[in-house]
């Protein structure tokens, strides 16, 4: 389940699907029926990614786009892992090109796709920071391998970076929040640094002085893997192979909060966007 999933159900997505939809992006399951691809076949188990209107919070699902997945891998892990690491994938190495031994810092970093970037952070040899909102979700940071976590209630986070980061700020932030966040980040980005714009889920939709981006000479990036995708299909599927590759030497690994019933997917909606939740939750249909 992600975020943009309320979003869409509350009409305040970039992508307005026509009424009625069923909403749910991505998936894990064995395929039922393969009588029109030559790649896969019945019983194969596979991530898939539905379009709306047909999405993935049904029993059965129509789909074009099928990856495979090795066989070490859990269903549910399957089911948290697509999206959110193919966007930090293609945001650090392809967007900004995140080098070894630059500093990194991830917004929510407890959440999925935050714990995805911190991830593949460590992977392409940077030092990552996070900001989380309460002591458990720093704590959750702590555990996949953060480098410096920072609980964002407890203070200015923008002095403690710069501390960190011995006054020179970081040379990439990943920002999936927006709203004040953002400005705050623009405070602590080093000169020459790089924002990644990934998402708007504190809500607000925000805008920079372009003085202020000239004099300290960092660059804002757009992160919209949905339409890169749509470009460069088989792109992706590079990308798939090599986060696969990442999966099966230990190097991520999805952070899964609870699994909740098809009977309860209203409680975890609500419950994702209250921001009870760490990691991703995970939806099982039957």
């Amino acid at each position: 389940m992600n975020f943009f999933d309320i979003l869409q159900c509350k009409g305040e997505y970039q992508e307005k699907p026509g009424l009625p939809f069923t909403p749910g992006a991505e998936l894990a399951d064995t395929i039922v029926d393969a009588s029109q691809s030559n790649l896969f076949e019945e019983g194969q188990m596979v991530i898939a990614t539905p379009s709306l209107p047909d999405g993935a919070y049904s029993q059965y699902v129509n789909v074009n786009a099928v990856f495979p997945i090795p066989a070490s891998m859990s269903w549910q892990e399957a089911a948290s892992m697509f999206i959110i690491y193919h966007t930090g994938y293609y945001a650090l190495k392809q967007c900004t090109r995140l080098k070894e031994g630059e500093t990194l810092l991830v917004h929510a970093g407890s959440g999925g796709i935050g714990s995805a970037a911190i991830q593949l952070g460590k992977v392409l040899g940077a030092t990552v920071i996070a900001t989380a909102g309460n002591d458990e979700k720093v704590e959750v940071c702590k555990k996949i391998g953060i480098d410096y976590a920072i609980n964002y209630q407890e203070g200015d986070f923008v002095k403690k970076v710069k501390k960190i980061t011995n006054g020179k700020g970081v040379d990439v932030i990943y920002d999936p929040v927006g709203g004040e966040v953002f400005h705050c980040s623009r405070k602590c980005i080093a000169f020459d640094g790089r924002i990644l714009i990934v998402g708007f889920a504190g809500g607000e939709i925000p805008s920079a002085p372009a003085n202020h981006i000239l004099v300290k000479n960092y660059s804002l990036v757009g992160v919209h893997w949905g339409y890169f995708r749509k470009l460069y299909p088989e792109k992706v599927f590079e990308n798939h192979e090599q986060l696969m590759s990442l999966y099966q030497n230990g190097l991520i690994k999805p952070l899964i909060y609870k699994e909740y019933t098809f009977e309860q997917l209203p409680t975890a909606l609500d419950e994702l966007a209250e921001r009870k939740t760490w990691g991703k939750i995970v939806l099982k249909l039957s």
